[in-house]
């Protein structure tokens, strides 16, 4: 099987102003899909990531040059990420579709990783 990364995009402030009952609830239903993943032989890893846009590194004139992004221009950011196990893009998609992501407005970008 095949290792995919499913980026989950969010708008910036997707979940700002939901109140703690709900956001545990919400936190919970991530939970419970991972262990779903895991129960499958699915799960290679995941995490939520903080809620600032990061950092960009680029070559530029021999020197490194660092900036914020990768979405200075935009409100979108990546908000986490899942690591899967399928056969293929079809099955891997397939998986996503009951990711609690897309229940909440967001968007998850699903790619293959190249094993080493």
């Amino acid at each position: 099987m095949a290792s995919f990364i499913l980026f989950l995009h969010e708008d910036e402030g997707q979940f700002d102003g939901r109140p703690h009952e709900e956001m545990m609830r919400i936190i919970k239903e991530y939970g419970a899909w991972a262990n779903k993943m895991r129960e499958e032989k699915r799960f290679v890893g995941g995490e939520k990531l903080t809620e600032d846009a990061g950092r960009v590194m680029r070559p530029k004139g021999g020197k490194v040059v660092i900036t914020d992004g990768p979405y200075a221009e935009s409100k979108e950011i990546v908000g986490g990420y899942f690591a899967i196990k399928a056969k293929d893009y079809a099955e891997a998609c397939e998986i996503a579709k009951d990711c609690p992501h897309l229940k909440y407005g967001g968007r998850v970008e699903v790619r293959q990783i190249h094993e080493l």
